[in-house]
């Protein structure tokens, strides 16, 4: 890298963050169009209780870009100057621009759940059940509906299942009615479970899947989660949520540098 007094300072943040790979995938796409000297990208661990004070932080800083990841999606979304129309409708982001002291908000998820399914499949007509129902969730719920899928939502609180559902339609359920998942088409895990440290654990029994299914865990750490694993032993067409986060990151590089992203790069360094 060829850091100097000039280079914008671009962060993740996230609670926890340590796992994430945003930092290696970002330089090396930075690093792959000669931005390297322009921008740098960094990680960092902030409290959802320090969301407030770290937006100042960024003011007082002048960071040029902030990476949004689970519990900072929705809460931070009130400090912020301005939303797009898309972030606004999902109601979460989880990308910060600084435009000259303006703190703007958009949102890339939704991105890389579209791109990732549509290599596979059309969405239009098709059932999706997605599990959770946090800023991740908004994202994809948003770009599956937008595409005409039918959508179910199942977390572990109902209310918070409805809400989504009252935004973008569909039915809520709690985990407790999972079995239903056994007739969609494509199920989309946008919860923790099965990240580092818990590897071993999975939000659906292996019993609900089907090899008709396509199943996306937007868990990346590890690649392949239990959940993917037990998809692929029942013949399913899994996608890792890897693919899903390189697709997102692509549109958030093009948004902080203003040029299109090295995607093969930066799928490599993740």
């Amino acid at each position: 890298m060829n850091i100097t007094a000039k280079t914008k300072i671009c962060m993740t943040i996230g609670d926890p963050i340590e796992h994430s790979k945003s930092p290696q995938m970002h330089n090396a796409g930075l690093a792959a169009t000669n931005l390297d000297g322009n921008f740098v990208y960094v990680a960092g661990h902030i409290n959802i209780s320090e969301i407030e004070q770290f937006i100042i932080g960024v003011r007082a800083m002048k960071l040029h870009f902030i990476s949004c990841t689970i519990p900072h999606k929705i809460a931070v979304m009130q400090y912020l100057d301005e939303i797009d129309e898309t972030a606004q409708k999902i109601g979460a982001v989880n990308s910060i621009f600084n435009d000259h002291g303006i703190l703007k908000g958009s949102n890339t998820d939704w991105i890389g759940v579209v791109k990732s399914i549509e290599k596979r499949t059309s969405l239009d007509g098709k059932k999706v059940a997605l599990i959770g129902a946090g800023g991740a969730a908004r994202g994809a719920a948003y770009g599956v509906t937008s595409r005409g899928a039918k959508l179910s939502i199942y977390n572990r609180t109902i209310e918070k299942a409805e809400v989504l559902t009252k935004a973008f339609g569909g039915q809520a359920y709690s985990l407790k009615e999972l079995e239903q998942v056994k007739d969609t088409d494509i199920i989309i895990n946008t919860t923790s479970i099965g990240m580092q440290p818990n590897v071993g654990e999975t939000p659906i029994s292996k019993d609900y899947l089907s090899s008709n299914q396509i199943i996306l865990d937007a868990v990346y750490t590890p690649a392949e989660t239990r959940l993917l694993k037990e998809a692929q032993e029942k013949g399913a067409t899994v996608i890792q949520g890897a693919e899903m986060f390189v697709e997102q990151a692509a549109a958030q590089f093009k948004l902080y540098t203003g040029h299109d992203a090295p995607i093969d790069a930066m799928r490599k360094a993740l």
